[in-house]
């Protein structure tokens, strides 16, 4: 079942302290993993999901160990983390081993609300900073960051059978689901397609405008690392802009050191 790469990630940012790094990594590691469950190997189905409800048993009890939610399990009073984040994490990842299409914004929404913003709300309360104020725009910043790793993945994603994307969107757009397919095989998406994916692009760009007061409201370090984050989206979606919405081919957008200006100018710019 297990990948294994998530073993290979072993750095958490330095602008995160030192106190809370090793939280951080457990975090990590333990949703990597359960991502690659519900992605990743050739397991079937239902494997996949006695693999998730078995993390879920050992988050609540210690007489089931689980090797990847012993190292985490010290953090959870140590920085007084609650269980509903990992159970929202568990409930995203069984979604994903079952469903495959999204009707309607509104349910995707719901779904990055459970695979995105539940990381952002542990890192608040790393942080000593999450409460009713605080947490609606970590939300925001983490769902618009899911956004727009979707239409970065699309061609990724269609190759396992999933596409995250609003079927509503498409058909406002004018496209169909065997756009996608065609987009891929042709290496080049058609207008009605570009249009769609510009309209999550679009949600995505509000989302990060309704988060970014949060950079003010939280310690230092975490709203210069916040900075960082939200500057590495905003710089995607200039990136796919400029492609006009294809991601298809050899065009899907990422980062390197020539983004290094860009990055900067947009960190400045979230302050």
């Amino acid at each position: 079942m297990a990948v294994g790469h998530y073993e290979n990630f072993p750095v958490a940012s330095l602008l995160i302290p030192a106190s809370a790094r090793p939280a951080v990594i457990a975090i990590y590691r333990f949703a990597r993993y359960a991502d690659d469950v519900a992605d990743e190997g050739q397991a079937g189905q239902s494997e996949r999901l006695a693999e998730l409800h078995r993390l879920r048993v050992a988050l609540h009890d210690p007489g089931a160990p689980h090797p990847v939610v012993e190292p985490l399990r010290p953090y959870l009073p140590r920085h007084h983390l609650p269980l509903a984040p990992f159970e929202a994490l568990l409930s995203a990842f069984a979604q994903d081993v079952t469903v495959r299409r999204y009707a309607t914004e509104a349910d995707l929404l719901d779904y990055c609300s459970r695979s995105a913003n539940p990381v952002g709300e542990l890192v608040l309360r790393l942080f000593d900073a999450c409460d009713d104020t605080r947490r609606p725009l970590s939300d925001a910043i983490c769902t618009a960051l899911q956004l727009v790793n979707f239409v970065q993945d699309v061609p990724i994603d269609w190759a396992k059978g999933r596409l995250y994307v609003p079927l509503e969107d498409l058909a406002e757009a004018g496209a169909r689901e065997e756009d996608v397919a065609t987009a891929i095989r042709e290496r080049r998406a058609s207008p009605a397609l570009r249009h769609a994916l510009s309209l999550q692009c679009r949600r995505a760009s509000l989302l990060f405008d309704r988060g970014r007061p949060l950079v003010r409201q939280v310690p230092m370090r975490l709203a210069w690392e916040l900075r960082a984050t939200i500057a590495g989206g905003r710089r995607i979606l200039e990136r796919l802009a400029a492609l006009q919405f294809d991601p298809f081919g050899d065009r899907r957008p990422t980062l390197s050191l020539r983004d290094g200006v860009g990055l900067v100018r947009l960190a400045l710019q979230a302050r």
